[in-house]
């Protein structure tokens, strides 16, 4: 079947319009089932590329076209869970989050976070702050180089697996999830660490192939590019250009950190699977709970 079109959706660019009600009405009922675990084979139209919200993306993939395919083959459901940056859209991306039947705002930030940026949830939705680094995050320290930031971005992404707090929080994050009716949204401040790790553990408990796990990990870098270099240029113009780059390995998605969780994963659980289920004690009806939503 063909992916429902609309004559103003693009794949990139500002999205200004929305999806006519007759288009709109289909597309939610689509979601409504993916959210009770039934499934449906309708068509979902492209995520759209929101100007404001940079790095908003639909964890199944783009289009259906290439949406991610488990390592059996079966195909995720699109339109169920996205991931973002801080979501605090302009009026006109708000008005296209508004007709993706958005009913949870999971925000990952901390309150000082939160306190610079306020989230602006779409019509209707649910909005719960799981603050997943706790006090975590006033312990990390500054790095003076290249090199300590890219050690401390590594060692945090192997606290996410060894901390019990951490731990613990994701849990329920996961649980929300898998209980939670209709479209569901997740995002930390740039929508890359703390929400890369959480879609790493949501594709790899789907078996959804690290390679493809690791290609979606560093989308960031392109959906964000602009962002990412008006945070570096801001940091040169106001400290100097060695300080902008001792703090640049922080604003961009690499590989390593990435892997860096999964090697923790497997010294400390064995596998991503062990992690999951006994790390983060996910039960087997939970994780089925997640299956059902997002594979077809």
């Amino acid at each position: 079947m063909k992916a429902i079109s609309h004559s103003n959706m693009r794949r990139a660019g500002k999205v200004v319009n929305v999806l006519p009600l007759g288009l709109l009405v289909p597309l939610l009922f689509s979601l409504w089932l993916a959210g009770c675990g039934g499934g449906s084979d309708l068509a979902v139209a492209p995520t759209p590329r929101l100007e404001s919200v940079d790095n908003f993306r639909d964890i199944a993939g783009t289009d259906d076209q290439e949406a991610y395919r488990t390592a059996s083959g079966r195909q995720l459901r699109r339109g169920v869970v996205y991931r973002s940056n801080a979501l605090a859209p302009s009026a006109s991306d708000l008005a296209t989050l508004n007709t993706l039947g958005i009913l949870a705002v999971y925000d990952l930030r901390s309150p000082g976070e939160i306190a610079k940026k306020p989230d602006i949830p779409p019509a209707g939705a649910n909005y719960l702050n799981i603050d997943i680094l706790g006090e975590y995050i006033d312990k990390i320290p500054a790095p003076n180089s290249a090199a300590e930031a890219f050690a401390m971005m590594e060692s945090t992404s192997r606290a996410l697996v060894t901390d019990p707090g951490m731990r613990d929080r994701l849990a329920q994050l996961f649980r929300a999830l898998a209980t939670t009716g209709g479209s569901q949204v997740y995002h930390c401040s740039a929508g890359k660490d703390r929400t890369g790790w959480v879609t790493a553990v949501l594709l790899s408990l789907l078996d959804v192939p690290q390679s493809v796990i690791v290609q979606d990990y560093l989308l960031t870098n392109t959906y964000s590019a602009a962002s990412i270099q008006a945070s570096y240029q801001a940091l040169v113009a106001a400290y100097g250009k060695d300080h902008a780059d001792a703090y640049l390995p922080t604003m961009v998605a690499d590989q390593r950190y990435l892997a860096a969780g999964f090697d923790q994963a497997a010294a400390s659980y064995g596998s991503m699977a062990g992690y999951i289920t006994y790390g983060l004690g996910l039960d087997a009806a939970t994780q089925a709970q997640l299956r059902g939503k997002l594979l077809r």
